[in-house]
Formats: C-alpha cells, sequence, structure tokens
C-alpha cells in the first residue's frame, strides 16, 4: 500500500512539473534529449554571437511579430509566414529561451499559447545557465526548414482594450499593473497620456526576480552578471502575489504585454487559475480616450515635438560642422 501511495505521489508530483510553464535547466537538457524544438527569442546579433546548438531564431518577437507602431500582433497570415520560414511548428513541443528574465521570451511563449500551441514552456534562466553548466554553444549560421504553419487565435488567453473597458465593472476582476512605479503613477508617460487603470494594483515585473534591481546595478557596473534576475522561489513570490485571489480572473498589462507575459506565467505557474495579458495594455488603453485612468497625465506633444526639432537642428549643426572643410 506504501508503495503505491509513493507511486501515486511521484506521478502527481511529474504531472504537475510537466504543467509548470516555466521550466529549469535540466528539464530543458531532457527535452533536447527527447527532439524538443529550441527558439532563442533574443535579436538576430545576440543569437550570431552564441546560442543552443539546434535553437531557431526570427530576431526579437516584439518587433518580428508585432507592428511597430500599435505594437499591437501582425495579421495571423503575416505570424503564420513567420513562424513557418523560421521553422517553428506550434503543433511540437517548443522551449523558449534567451537571456535570463528576458521579457520576451515569455511574449514568445505567449504567442505560441494564444494560437493554439499546448506544449510551449520558457526556460527562465537561459543561456547563461546554459553556458555556466558547460554546455555547448554554437555560433554556426542557422537555415531552419521551413514548415506550413496554420495559426487560430485561442479565446481565455489575451484580453482587448474593449474588454478590459469592461471588466472595470465587475467586482470578479482583478486587475494587474507591471510596469514601474513611476509609469503608473503618470511620473513616467510612455504613451499619448499616463497614468494606471482605475483599480489596479502595482507590482512591478521585476518583483519576480531575486534582486528586482539588477537590471539596473547591470547598468551601472554594480554587478557582474544576471544571476540576481533568477526567479524567486516559490514560498516568496506567492508572498509577493499575496495580494491577489487566486480563484479569481487577473488581467495582467505593462505597456505593450511585453513584460505582462512574464508575470502571468509565473501567476499560472504559483496556481492562479485565471489569468489573461491585457496585450494592447497601457499603451492601447491610453489611446482609447474614454476609457477612465487615475493618476491621468496628457502627454504635451506639441512641447514635444518642438524639443524634437530643437535636437535635430542642433544635431544638423554639429554635423555640419564637423563636416565643414578647414579654412586656410
Amino acid at each position: 500500500m506504501k508503495r503505491w501511495l509513493l507511486g501515486l505521489a511521484l506521478a502527481l508530483a511529474a504531472a504537475g512539473a510537466m504543467a509548470q510553464t516555466i521550466v529549469d535547466l535540466d528539464y530543458v537538457r531532457q527535452a533536447v534529449a527527447r527532439g524538443a524544438l529550441l527558439w532563442d527569442a533574443r535579436d538576430e546579433e545576440a543569437f550570431a554571437k552564441g546560442h543552443i546548438p539546434g535553437a531557431v531564431n526570427l530576431g526579437d518577437p516584439t518587433l518580428t511579430l508585432r507592428d511597430t507602431l500599435t505594437e499591437d500582433y501582425l495579421p495571423t497570415a503575416d505570424i503564420e509566414k513567420a513562424l513557418g520560414a523560421a521553422g517553428i511548428d506550434p503543433s511540437r513541443e517548443i522551449i523558449v529561451y534567451g537571456d535570463r528574465g528576458l521579457p520576451s521570451v515569455y511574449f514568445a511563449q505567449l504567442t505560441l499559447r494564444y494560437f493554439g500551441a499546448a506544449n510551449a514552456r520558457v526556460f527562465h534562466d537561459g543561456i547563461e545557465a546554459w553556458r555556466a553548466a558547460g554546455l555547448p554553444v554554437s555560433t554556426k549560421a542557422v537555415k531552419p526548414k521551413p514548415v506550413t504553419v496554420k495559426l487560430a487565435p485561442q479565446p481565455g488567453v489575451i484580453v482587448t482594450t474593449k474588454e478590459v473597458v469592461a471588466a472595470l465593472k465587475r467586482p470578479d476582476v482583478q486587475i494587474l499593473d507591471v510596469r514601474t512605479v513611476r509609469e503608473f503613477k503618470g511620473e513616467d508617460i510612455r504613451a499619448i497620456r499616463g497614468g494606471h487603470i482605475p483599480g489596479a494594483i502595482n507590482i512591478p515585473f521585476e518583483q519576480n526576480w531575486v534582486d528586482p534591481e539588477t537590471r539596473n546595478k547591470l547598468r551601472r557596473g554594480l554587478v557582474k552578471d544576471s544571476a540576481g534576475m533568477a526567479l524567486k522561489p516559490r514560498e516568496e513570490l506567492l508572498k509577493v502575489y499575496e495580494k491577489l485571489d487566486p480563484a479569481r480572473e487577473v488581467i495582467v498589462y505593462c505597456q505593450s504585454g511585453n513584460r505582462a507575459s512574464q508575470t502571468a506565467a509565473v501567476l499560472a505557474d504559483l496556481g492562479f487559475k485565471n489569468v489573461k495579458v491585457f496585450d494592447s495594455s497601457w499603451l492601447g488603453y491610453a489611446s482609447w480616450l474614454s476609457a477612465p485612468a487615475e493618476d491621468e497625465v496628457w502627454t504635451n506633444f506639441g512641447a514635444l515635438l518642438t524639443a524634437v526639432k530643437g535636437l535635430e537642428n542642433r544635431f544638423g549643426e554639429l554635423e555640419r560642422q564637423a563636416t565643414a572643410k578647414p579654412r586656410r
């Protein structure tokens, strides 16, 4: 009887591990051994400098799969062509990776899930963990084998601005803003107006990391590596999100859905039952001028254009000085 119970416990644990969105190095190694596809979600330059052997790449997916102006998804037919040309077949087991903690990795996995992939996961610690383990890294150019891809958007994965506005009237919905505190307060404006969605809770996505200040420390040369961008242990992550009810619907947003995709995956792995990403996020919400906002601040585009024009004039003058022939 004890053996049976132990076997059942191990089976349940294995099933739980398989259901996890975010996986570790051992999982990735086993996945590679059984023929899983690796999608490197970094830009082409980073990929060329060193990637996991056999991985495919289509550049930064937040740029190659989205409209550069609206930052919304390209038409489905265009995404089918992009994925197909890169050899990314959503019907396969896929592990997406990049640099440790890179949000675009999660955006790539969210994209796969949105378009029907049932077996796509994220290797959060990415190429750094792979290198640290002494595993081989390739710099060879990759010529993927094109595949025919047919995508069908799935309900319940992302939500639109219209759905978010409607959700403001629903007490059963929780809205989570994962931007910086300054963005949330309207002090850092990156759209037509600043502020946040009424009733939203602000938990910056960096709070998922062991050291939320790691990215700033790297920029300032205060740390030498990205180790602090590893995910907090499960117990600590549960404390980060203790204000949220795992049984209620959660809509996660940021500026354009990129950072939100990381937190959405974390919440799902913590056991939250109904997590959705607001794909257009604040960029789309702020453009819906009738949508209510808190800490609302409007962008002065006149002043902005004047400042840009001044910089252009200054640059032009410096360029003329640099190319002018010296007087004799």
